[in-house]
């Protein structure tokens, strides 16, 4: 048979159109996972995780003993100053239990745990002085030093499979929140007498130097346990946290951060797992957060300060992890000032009697700040307390919380979420009438148990796609959303 040159270019150019137009399909179909993770993975692509020369420096060559009463804050130093000064490498501490103070890193220095290692901290307060910069609930002062601390230093780690105990406890630092529940005795010194939170409350609304913001002896603010405070190329992997004073991970103004494999088991008051602020180009991944407090909290300062340091926490990825309890499995704020922007939650795990809400956002007029572009996808929540999405712009603790900074929040996705339980309300939002929140979408979601399907106050309409809540599909048509009144 025979066909003519121009019937078979007419067949060639109807295979290409069918072609391009499968193409277009499917590469719209590839886009919206895309637009999910292809951002998430070029920030892990271009976060630098430090090595390490190929050193080793054991505390023990430095006069370490692990008898779990010697104290040995000064070998520790030794030991990192010598790797330090060596160019770097790994300062190792073997099997046993190491009693000392805080211990400071040093640029280039990978303190390692070996199997079997438990460093235990002191309960002398005198040992964490003198003050250092640090940071107390998104304020900067002078205070206790931190367990575990770096301060402007490059290439850091924190390594291996040892467990790193703060002793904090109800007859060490946890009795300065002030609640009977963590060992607070009635006329006992805590955080909210005026020498405390009040006074540096009133330090930063007045801009007071953060060099003359001086506490530490005489003052009751606890240190948190790990603090990178502008660092450069960190990573903590492997190891265990538990007990903490306060917050347990907090890099501040850090880029590039790596938190690997990394269990959290502390559950004193305000035991964040890992709080992030004024922080960029941050991976969290394959970690455990049985917590006190927010298993992650992503923060950018308090009020005044927040606005003076004006560095918003951007670029974090958060995976394969499972958060146990606490008041939050991802949270953004209360200390929100500076804003955050581009966080990515993908293939976790949330679950438990003890959680509050899976995905929460909370802030106020007085914290301000914004915060945009959160992208969550692939989670799987098997109970929560109150809602599985909180977004909270009146938020208050302990005093009034209202100000003129109108917080702005926008651009939140959940995508592939199933949830077994929700608590008290599938979807919990309440903006403002100022600003309200917008562009909050649901996409492949189904919650099969909420005392309520949802609240919504002062915000556009809810998009829900191929969303069910309760058994009811939350879809209204091709473009569905849902209002105020939740319907």
């Amino acid at each position: 048979m025979y066909f003519s040159g121009a019937f078979i270019a007419a067949l060639l150019i109807l295979a290409l159109v069918f072609q391009s137009c499968k193409d277009a399909g499917e590469k719209k179909e590839r886009s919206e996972t895309v637009a999910v993770t292809g951002p998430a993975d070029k920030i892990i692509e271009g976060i630098v995780v430090p090595v390490f020369p190929d050193r080793i420096f054991p505390v023990t060559d430095y006069g370490a003993v692990g008898d779990g009463n010697t104290l040995n804050t000064e070998a520790f130093q030794k030991a990192i100053s010598a790797c330090h000064d060596a160019g770097g490498g790994q300062v190792v501490v073997p099997e046993g239990r190491f009693l000392t103070g805080p211990i400071h890193l040093k640029s280039n220095v990978n303190l390692h745990t070996e199997d079997g290692a438990v460093v235990l901290f002191s309960t002398d307060k005198e040992d964490y002085l003198p003050v250092v910069h640090t940071s107390y609930e998104g304020v900067e002062l002078m205070n206790y030093s931190p367990l575990i601390y770096a301060y402007q230093q490059k290439n850091i780690a924190v390594t291996g499979k040892g467990v790193f105990d703060g002793q904090a406890g109800k007859d060490n630092w946890w009795p300065w929140c002030g609640s009977e529940r963590y060992g607070y005795e009635d006329g006992a010194p805590h955080q909210r007498n005026e020498q405390n939170l009040p006074r540096l409350r009133r330090m930063n609304q007045e801009g007071t130097p953060v060099e003359e913001r001086v506490f530490g002896r005489g003052h009751h603010l606890r240190p948190t346990f790990f603090e990178p405070f502008d660092c450069e190329n960190v990573l903590v992997q492997g190891v265990t946290f538990t007990n903490a004073p306060f917050w347990v991970m907090h890099p501040i103004k850090s880029d590039h951060v790596t938190v690997d494999g990394v269990t959290v088991s502390s559950h004193g008051p305000n035991n964040d797992g890992c709080d992030p602020e004024y922080a960029r180009n941050v991976h969290i991944k394959n970690c455990v957060f049985d917590t006190g407090d927010d298993c992650i909290a992503i923060k950018s300062g308090r009020n005044e300060d927040g606005r003076r340091v004006n560095i918003p926490s951007e670029n974090i990825v958060v995976e394969n992890c499972k958060m146990k309890d606490g008041h939050g499995g991802v949270v953004m704020g209360s200390e929100i000032s500076a804003g955050v922007r581009n966080v990515y939650v993908r293939n976790c795990v949330m679950d438990s009697p003890n959680l509050d809400r899976a995905i929460r956002i909370k802030t106020n007029t007085l914290r301000g700040g914004f915060v945009e572009n959160v992208y969550v996808d692939n989670i799987e929540v098997g109970q929560v307390k109150e809602a599985t999405l909180k977004i909270n712009t009146h938020y208050a603790i302990y005093e009034d919380q209202e100000g003129d900074h109108i917080p702005e929040i926008r651009n939140i996705n959940l995508r592939n979420v199933t949830v077994r339980n929700s608590g008290k309300y599938g979807v919990l939002i309440r903006g403002r009438k100022e600003a309200r929140v917008e562009k909050i979408t649901l996409e492949n979601v189904t919650i099969d148990t909420a005392g309520s399907v949802m609240l919504v106050e002062d915000s556009e309409p809810v998009r829900f796609i191929n969303t069910s809540i309760n058994g009811e599909s939350m879809d209204a048509g091709p473009d569905p959303v849902r209002g105020e009144d939740g319907k």
